[in-house]
Formats: structure tokens, C-alpha cells, sequence
């Protein structure tokens, strides 16, 4: 068991800190405050080539593993980017993975490398209004349309970067649920170019993370070609859990490099705070709680690199990769939480930056997945108790 980086895994970590080193406090601080997307720090990650740091070499990208991809990750939210600057090139770690597996070889070549050079972006659409995390209930339907492809109806909610996406990997039901014999047949599953025209996107206002759009989607006669269907007709369910794994490692290790970003600030100034005549840092009701937050973050993490470990040898890991993710969620959440105690009126301060990172931490501990269906699962998968819902 060996616990520690590779030098070239450490050299990822120390290269995204240079990268994201162009892009201080006041960037983000401008991006809470009037939103737009990073257009910068997705162009210079393009540049020297992170975007493709999991995707197939002979496309663009690096070859490397979901664990280098979870380091890559976690120094972004460190450097204090949090999950404004993780968000913006979240999808492309993930989300094509499906396109990867199971698209065919016109298909990778067409649709990975313009995702890989910063030249296109995605947004990922499975979420609905009236559906939530039951997504075998998925109601957006996409109906064959003589045999040049399919037109889309419906709506999809929680749509990240729908703003500024070209591209769309989309998940619709084109068999009616009372004509499948299991609710996870019927479901399919396209990656296709957005069509404003029958394609409505409406922004959702929301509380932090203002540099990454959230959307309502709405398809009104939606024209899908059938060569951006993914794999077969019916089987997107099954295709698509091949991103949920990943999803919940890279989510967990943002949540463990913002939650990181908090505890450094607030020790910063528990050490440069004055009162009377001695640093609160010296005062054990200071001390402690930073410490324990500091221990959980730490073990948290070695949840998050034991599930990418398991995931890049193939073997299973939806019982850890969820466990990283509630684990990390509830210790950022504590340590973003902290850091705005530790600094007493000022952690309410804008200029200080916890409270922006105690609003990005929220997003760990309900996307992609809900703490309770991860206590679900670990109790019923693991624990073997009854199923409860």
C-alpha cells in the first residue's frame, strides 16, 4: 500500500497550481459578483493540454486515469478557484466518458477532439423538473423521425454551462415507460449540437458558483441526427452510468481541495489576528476545531483516491466512489463553515472569501446525489439491509 503520489502524479498537481496561480482572488471575486463564464482558465487549460487529461490519446487527450484527473481537479478548487473554476471544466473530464466507451470510432474522432482543444464546450442534461434523482422516470421524449434521426420534447432542469455550451449530451426516453419491461430500458442516450431555435435556455438564479451557469432547458421539436445517437437505441441508462462513478470522485476531490482553500485562509488568520495582546490561533477554541477539520478532509481523501484507484484498474467502486463523495461533501462543508467562524464578523466579509466558499461547498453535499440516497445505498448495497424507496 503506498499512500503517496507518483512524481509524475505530483507534477500534475504542481503544474494546475502554476496554471491556476493567473487567476487570484480578485478574478473569482469578480465572477461571484457579476458571473461570466472562465473563459480564461478553460483556454489556458487547453492550451497546455488539461482538458483531455482521461481521454484516449490517439483523440487529443493524455490517457491518464480518473485518479490523475482527481488531482487535476482538487488544485483547481485549492488554489481558491473552489467550484466556480472546478465547474467550468467539470464535464470534460466525465461526461463523454459514455462517448469513450461506448461510441463508435466516427464518432470519438468527430465529437472528443473539439471537447479536448477548448474549442467546444458541453453541458450535461439528465435532470428533470418533476423527476429529480429517479431517473428511470425521465418523461423528455425523443420520437423517431423517419429514419434521418429523432425530434425532442420535454424539459431538463440543473443544467450547468447551457449558456455557453455548443454541445449537448442528452438523456431521453424513446420508448414510453408502460412499454419497457424495466424502467432502465427505453432510455437513450445522444451527445448533439444545440439548436437555439427549438432549444430554450433559461438561466437559473442561484446562490453561489455565479461563473457557471444553471439552466432549465426546454426542447420543443428538437432535431437530433441519428449519428449522434450513442451506441444502441434503449441502453443510454446503462451507458450513462459509466460517467456517475467518476462524477462522485472528481465532485469529492473539489470538495476536499476547496475545503483545503478554507483552512489554509483561516489559519492564515488565526495566526495574524490580534486580540487581546495574543493571536486567537493560540486559543485552543481556535486550535481545535481547525484541526479536526483538517483531520477530516485528510481522511475523506483517502476515500476519494482509494475509489479512483479502484475505478482506473476496473474494478468496482460505487460503494467507495459514493462514500468519497458524502464524506468530502460533510468535512468541506465543516471546514468552509469554520473558516468563516474562525473569522468572526469578517468571515461575512466578501474580501476575506470564505463566505463564497462556504456557498460553493453546498454544492458537494447535494449534486450529484443527495446524502441520503448515498446512506441509502451504502446501507443496502453494503450492509445488505432491505431496499427503502
Amino acid at each position: 500500500m503506498d499512500f503517496s503520489f507518483t512524481e509524475e502524479q505530483q507534477g500534475i498537481r504542481d503544474a494546475i497550481f502554476k496554471v491556476c496561480a493567473r487567476f487570484g482572488d480578485s478574478y473569482w471575486l469578480e465572477k461571484d459578483r457579476h458571473g461570466g463564464f472562465p473563459v480564461e482558465l478553460h483556454q489556458a487549460l487547453a492550451t497546455d493540454g488539461w482538458l483531455g487529461i482521461a481521454m484516449p490519446e490517439q483523440y487529443g487527450g493524455a490517457g491518464l486515469g480518473i485518479t490523475e484527473a482527481a488531482i487535476m481537479m482538487q488544485a483547481i478548487a485549492e488554489s481558491g478557484a473552489g467550484m466556480q473554476g472546478a465547474s467550468a471544466i467539470h464535464m470534460n473530464i466525465f461526461g463523454l466518458n459514455p462517448v469513450v466507451v461506448f461510441g463508435n470510432d466516427e464518432q470519438k474522432q468527430r465529437m472528443l477532439p473539439p471537447l479536448i482543444a477548448g474549442k467546444e464546450k458541453s453541458c450535461f442534461a439528465v435532470t428533470e423538473p418533476n423527476v429529480g434523482l429517479d431517473t428511470t422516470r425521465l418523461k423528455t421524449r425523443a420520437v423517431r423521425d423517419g429514419n434521418s434521426g429523432y425530434k425532442v420534447h420535454g424539459a431538463k432542469i440543473w443544467i450547468s454551462t447551457a449558456q455557453v455550451a455548443e454541445k449537448m449530451l442528452l438523456l431521453a426516453r424513446t420508448t414510453p415507460l408502460e412499454e419497457v419491461k424495466k424502467p432502465t430500458e427505453g432510455l437513450s442516450l445522444f451527445y448533439t449540437t444545440i439548436d437555439r431555435k427549438t432549444v430554450e435556455v433559461r438561466e437559473i438564479e442561484k446562490m453561489g458558483r455565479k461563473a457557471v451557469d444553471s439552466n432549465q432547458v426546454f426542447f420543443d421539436g428538437f432535431h437530433i441526427p441519428i449519428e449522434d445517437r450513442i451506441g444502441e437505441e434503449g441502453k443510454g441508462f446503462q451507458y450513462i452510468l459509466h460517467g456517475m462513478n467518476p462524477e462522485r470522485i472528481l465532485i469529492a476531490s473539489e470538495a476536499v481541495g476547496l475545503g483545503r482553500a478554507a483552512i489554509d485562509r483561516a489559519t492564515q488568520y488565526a495566526k495574524d489576528r490580534v486580540v487581546f495582546g495574543r493571536p486567537i490561533g493560540q486559543n485552543q477554541a481556535i486550535q481545535h476545531p481547525l484541526a479536526r477539520c483538517w483531520m477530516n478532509l485528510e481522511a475523506a481523501n483517502l476515500m476519494v483516491f482509494k475509489a479512483a484507484s479502484l475505478y482506473d484498474r476496473g474494478l468496482p467502486c460505487g460503494i467507495e466512489s459514493n462514500s468519497a463523495k458524502y464524506l468530502a461533501g460533510e468535512a468541506g462543508f465543516e471546514a468552509c463553515e469554520t473558516a468563516i467562524m474562525t473569522h468572526g464578523g469578517m468571515g461575512y466579509a466578501k474580501e476575506f472569501h470564505v463566505e463564497r466558499y462556504l456557498r460553493e461547498i453546498l454544492i458537494a453535499r447535494i449534486a450529484p446525489v443527495s446524502r441520503e440516497l448515498v446512506l441509502s445505498h451504502v446501507a443496502e448495497r453494503q450492509l445488505g439491509l432491505p431496499k427503502s424507496y
